[in-house]
């Protein structure tokens, strides 16, 4: 791979720049949340915590695509695409604490995450009442604010730009946000339903969670985003949007393969988490179609519970690679990175930078974390 991702969105200063971008953001919060009561503290420094972490993907693919569809290196126009590029990171934020808790998630990047470290206050404090629930309580109220901080952010942002533009950009970001929330949703759903052997039906739930919880907001949104911000036409609009979908849903394939194999040390994860939070992913679906009625009782049975030893993981860990589902996402990840570089290859870039979007795609869909 021609670089790696963390060096990919080091160039041209784009990480210090959001990184400094969400710093006035969060110090703003602060002053408003100090006025309010000094209470509000730990509110801060969790939310600091989430955005000192994270790959800054999402901005760097707005920012990507903006400069290789015309976008120039100097000038107010740069300040505004980090600007949309905080308020993405802003609503990924809002995202993991909103997922973390309807997961049950203990870890995030190697972390508490935030409504075990709240209960753990609570506990700590000797506060009276549900530790559990006060953790839960404090980290949507989070995801809450980080969700009307990555509002305001993209208003700023966008405030003195065409009428036309911000129109666009804005109403891209805000289908965005309903697509996850609904996504969110139709994860859940899927998880409570019962394994019936209706994998047709299986499948294609797998992929609207895909499409609408992860793809679109991950990688199309912010490609248009930057496809928008650059002025460009509903035709190249429509052409980044050809790129974006099927490499988003590449990167959650992904994704979904890390959140069963994926090394803890990298991950931030602990092994086969996807397994005890029970998944309804496309993987785990190839794998309920291509084995016999026990071994799929077995899983069945396994799936979704949270108590299950590294030895039960490794065991599930073997059943799904011996069914050949890894190999058919390994497959359906090539197919869908050769169909959005076949769409990229017929984009009107910039020869300057088109050579960093493709090397971030590339990286998104072969990473290890």
């Amino acid at each position: 791979m021609p670089d790696d991702t963390t060096a990919l969105v080091d160039r041209e200063g784009l990480r210090s720049a959001v990184d400094a971008r969400l710093q006035v953001v969060l110090g703003h919060e602060a002053a408003v949340l100090d006025e309010i009561s000094e209470d509000a503290a730990p509110l801060i420094e969790s939310w600091r915590t989430m955005l000192r972490g994270g790959k800054r993907l999402r901005a760097a693919f707005c920012y990507w695509s903006w400069r290789a569809h015309g976008g120039s290196l100097t000038g107010p126009d740069r300040e505004r695409v980090v600007g949309v590029g905080a308020a993405l990171e802003l609503f990924q934020a809002a995202a993991l604490f909103h997922d973390d808790v309807m997961d049950n998630s203990d870890t995030r990047r190697g972390q508490p995450t935030a409504h075990r470290a709240f209960a753990r206050l609570h506990r700590d404090s000797g506060w009276v009442g549900d530790a559990a629930q006060f953790g839960l309580s404090s980290a949507i109220l989070l995801g809450d604010l980080s969700l009307i901080a990555s509002e305001n952010e993209l208003l700023a942002a966008t405030s003195d730009v065409s009428p036309e533009i911000r129109r666009l950009a804005r109403s891209t970001f805000t289908r965005m946000r309903s697509e996850v929330t609904v996504g969110q949703y139709l994860d859940m759903h899927a998880q409570v339903l019962p394994w019936d052997q209706e994998f047709a039906a299986d499948e294609r739930r797998a992929l609207e969670v895909i499409r609408s919880k992860s793809a679109r907001y991950s990688v199309e949104s912010p490609i248009v985003l930057g496809a928008t911000l650059a002025g460009r036409d509903a035709d190249d609009r429509a052409l980044a949007s050809a790129v974006g979908l099927p490499l988003g849903e590449a990167f959650q394939l992904r994704d979904d393969l890390l959140g069963v194999f994926g090394d803890p040390a990298v991950t931030g994860k602990p092994a086969g988490d996807d397994l005890r939070e029970g998944k309804r992913t496309l993987l785990l679906v190839h794998t309920m179609r291509a084995v016999d009625a026990s071994t799929r009782r077995v899983l069945v049975d396994a799936l979704g519970r949270p108590d299950l030893t590294d030895h039960e993981v490794a065991e599930l860990q073997a059943t799904i690679m011996a069914s050949g589902a890894v190999d058919e996402i390994e497959a359906r990840i090539a197919r869908q990175t050769d169909e959005a570089f076949e769409a990229l290859g017929r984009a009107h870039l910039d020869p300057s930078a088109e050579p960093t979007l493709r090397d971030l795609a590339l990286a998104a869909v072969a990473r290890a974390a």
